[in-house]
């Protein structure tokens, strides 16, 4: 079934029926059918699965019919079942049994034919399921009720257990001597006996422990009482373990045959597994039918809602306790009639209504009996869309109403002639005139697709299109103009008025403020021909449309220039990306020179000039093709024509440094150079190499490409921070790296001695402060090893 919007469940409150079924389920198979309920659209499906419903109701009532008890879900011991050679614990074969023993149950059930006619639906579903008794009876004759082994599931766990057993009477009565003795001795504390490490000993006073020959198990915390196993007992409960072990391979030995007697026959207990997850939910269904006191109508192929005496099933449970009354509503919306225009006073019974009729649709499809006569006829829908209730959404910015509109949308979109569509308060929202415009014409549209439906509104166009048009019908609620009370009941054929005037009364608003309403009411209907060609107004809306359409266009021109300024931003993002590639293969380049310049030297050496000459002249046209890629790049990047290039910059202005993003302040300017002051820091830069503070915002890379200033040349990559104090050593490492990276260097070195590590720590505090990928490495002992930090930027 096709649901709009996603909360359906939410605003028509089914996700509480469900709910409500998940607790009456015995076992978590059950629920988890009920947390995967989605309606049916097949009218077979849907009949069968009432008739079970029906069938479990009746026969539980009748105290005639079987029931599902709690149980475990079994998946995962079946799943593991399968594996050759896998043996199932004691406790996964108690829930296999428990299981196996329920189905035993129903199948015994179905033994008589007359059950068989009776409760035919019910009786289909194990009609294709082969039973294997002797399945209970393997793990019966090995598992007793409570889930333990019998001791007579071999003659060799019996003799065991026997042996075990006279063991035990005979330690039970060397430990009571024991006791005697030892009590008349005054060297039992008053507590004489405990459990420890699974043996009986006693409790005995430390100062006399050294007077009892035993073995010391363990001793109280206060260290005042020791607990001993004497050693009369000791070998007597040596030979008890020896059979408690024995007992073990005994009982496992038992299991691994039992499991392998179970395998070949996983297939049939998941059949019964989801036989009993199944029919849990049925009994789930009917519980809660009865509880509802829900019937089981009639269901036809193609849509229609034929509902007599239908009432809200959740407003019926919570009326029940006090003993309220749930007032029922008759309606039928058939090929004639599809949709109900429902009027009536706030508070009245309007939303309710429709909710009902949505609701008990929902479940109806799913497979429940609903709170309707047995005598009533409901169709079967294919979509059911629900505009009720506020739909604002923030994270989409739109309004209750624009939502609407876009429900309204979706709905005219996908409606058809198999649709119950459901709206609340239709056309609320904005101005009633406009408003109540919109509605009628989205509602020309829904009943021009022939849909049913129920939509509740105040508008009287609505109601009188509703009267003009054909397909579509009013309706009312009832309100009792004598006690001023809404009555709950649905009259179908004529609008219900708002009876604001009345319920104002009722309120106890002041006579005088009542008898204006009534006379400004009476006027404006009177003149509402003129006050809608009224030309001033007609203006001042129209200019307020005007400026509201000058402002969405501002607003859609600002929009455009941030597109194309991010468009323009990520291309130059995508150029940094490649200047970043190409400038680490410069690096790595300059990085093997010296390891070219040696084999040169060393061809130069074996006489092989030729060879030495085409080596050295591959390098120099490998580093001069990347440097030319490099400088195109930089070219492209960094002096593209900008708004406030380099010829707007004067002394004193706020610039930025084209590469490398570091901001400052020009000292100077000297022809095509500038001074500037970069914090602490004092560079001369090319004018080209700036621009103006204020120019869009350049995003930075994690790694900076390398920038033509002068720091880059004065750098030096190597810091001493030792005899400094832990605080001077944080200032002097964020005024190094800040130069380090706005001069683009490589690696740097710092010595920071090693003494008690305080400096080291402080480097590398500082360092992690930083949003670098730093790659922190110490050189060999002879290069200083722990006392210097080498880092990789």
């Amino acid at each position: 079934m096709n649901l709009q919007p996603r909360d359906t469940y939410e605003k028509l409150e089914f996700d509480k029926i469900l709910h409500i079924l998940e607790e009456q389920c015995n076992g978590e198979m059950g629920r988890m059918l009920i947390r995967e309920t989605q309606p049916s659209v097949k009218v077979t499906h849907i009949n069968r699965m009432l008739d079970e419903v029906a069938e479990f109701k009746q026969g539980t009532e009748e105290k005639q019919l079987f029931s599902i008890g709690a149980y475990d879900d079994i998946s995962e011991e079946l799943k593991m079942l399968m594996i050759e050679g896998y043996v199932l614990s004691e406790s996964g074969l108690a829930k296999l049994n428990v299981l196996l023993l329920q189905t035993k149950g129903i199948f015994a059930f179905f033994n008589s034919p007359e059950r068989k006619e009776k409760y035919e639906a019910l009786f289909g579903l194990i009609r294709k399921i082969d039973f294997e008794p002797q399945l209970s009876a393997e793990i019966e004759s090995v598992i007793d009720a409570e889930g333990v082994i019998r001791s007579d599931a071999s003659d060799e766990l019996s003799r065991i257990r026997r042996l075990i057993g006279s063991k035990q009477r005979e330690v039970e009565k060397v430990f009571r001597q024991v006791i005697e003795k030892y009590r008349r001795a005054g060297f039992l504390s008053d507590t004489v006996e405990s459990m420890r490490n699974g043996r009986r000993v006693l409790s005995v006073p430390s100062e006399h422990k050294r007077k009892i020959r035993g073995i010391i198990h363990d001793e109280s915390a206060t260290g005042k009482t020791a607990f001993i196993e004497p050693d009369a007992v000791i070998s007597i409960n040596n030979d008890i373990f020896d059979f408690q072990q024995e007992e073990k391979r005994e009982i496992y030995r038992i299991l691994r045959e039992l499991s392998d007697k179970l395998r070949p026959y996983v297939d049939h207990m998941r059949d019964y597994a989801d036989l009993i997850g199944y029919l849990d939910v049925v009994q789930a269904k009917a519980n809660l039918a009865r509880q509802l006191k829900a019937s089981r109508p009639k269901v036809h192929h193609r849509p229609t809602i034929g509902i007599l005496q239908g009432y809200h099933p959740l407003l019926y449970l919570k009326n029940k306790p006090y003993g309220r009354k749930t007032v029922p509503f008759d309606l039928n919306l058939t090929g004639k009639n599809r949709i109900l225009m429902l009027s009536g006073p706030n508070a009245g019974g309007k939303s309710i209504t429709m909710k009902t009729v949505g609701l008990l649709q929902l479940m109806l499809q799913s497979g429940m009996l609903v709170t309707v006569e047995a005598e009533s006829k409901m169709g079967v829908f294919k979509q059911l869309f629900a505009d009720i209730g506020d739909q604002q959404s923030i994270e989409d910015d739109l309004s209750t109403y624009s939502s609407r509109l876009k429900n309204a949308k979706a709905f005219l979109k996908a409606a058809d002639d198999a649709t119950l569509v459901l709206i609340d308060e239709f056309g609320s929202g904005t101005d009633p005139a406009s408003g109540g415009a919109i509605a009628e014409g989205i509602l020309d549209g829904l009943n021009y697709r022939k849909v049913f439906g129920l939509i509740t509104t105040h508008y009287s166009n609505l109601k009188i299109y509703a009267y003009k048009t054909k397909g579509i019908i009013n309706g009312g609620m009832h309100f009792d103009t004598e006690t001023l009370d809404p009555t709950y009941e649905l009259k179908v054929g004529k609008p219900g008025s708002s009876y604001a005037f009345e319920i104002a009364t009722k309120t106890g608003l002041p006579n005088r403020v009542m008898e204006y309403a009534r006379r400004r009411a009476g006027k404006n209907e009177r003149a509402v021909d003129q006050l809608l060609v009224d030309l001033q107004r007609e203006k001042a809306e129209a200019d307020d449309k005007l400026r509201e359409l000058d402002q969405k266009q501002k607003t859609l021109d600002a929009l455009t220039r941030t597109y194309e300024e991010l468009r323009k931003e990520l291309e130059v993002r995508r150029k940094r990306l490649k200047l970043e590639a190409k400038e680490s293969s410069l690096q790595e380049t300059a990085k093997y020179n010296k390891e070219m310049e040696n084999l040169i030297r060393d061809l130069r050496e074996g006489k092989k000039l030729e060879e030495a000459k085409e080596k050295a002249k591959e390098l120099r046209s490998k580093r001069t093709e990347i440097a030319e890629q490099v400088t195109d790049l930089v070219e492209d990047i960094y002096y593209a024509p900008v708004k406030g290039g380099d010829d707007d910059i004067k002394v004193g202005d706020h610039v930025r440094l084209r590469a490398g993003g570091a901001t400052g302040e020009v000292e100077s300017i000297n022809k095509k150079r500038a001074t500037i002051i970069v914090g602490d820091l004092r560079l001369e830069v090319k004018l080209r190499d700036l621009e103006q503070a204020n120019a869009p915002l350049t995003i930075r890379n994690q790694k900076s490409v390398s920038s033509n200033i002068a720091a880059t040349a004065t750098f030096s990559n190597k810091l001493d921070v030792r005899g400094m104090r832990y605080e001077e050593v944080l200032a002097t490492m964020e005024l190094f790296v800040d130069n380090a990276l706005i001069a683009n260097a490589s690696q740097l070195r710092i010595v920071h001695g090693k003494g008690t590590g305080t400096l080291k720590r402080a480097v590398r505090q500082k360092l992690s402060e930083y949003n670098h990928n730093f790659k922190l490495t110490t050189p060999p002992r002879e290069a200083g090893g722990d006392g210097v930090t080498i880092v990789d930027l």
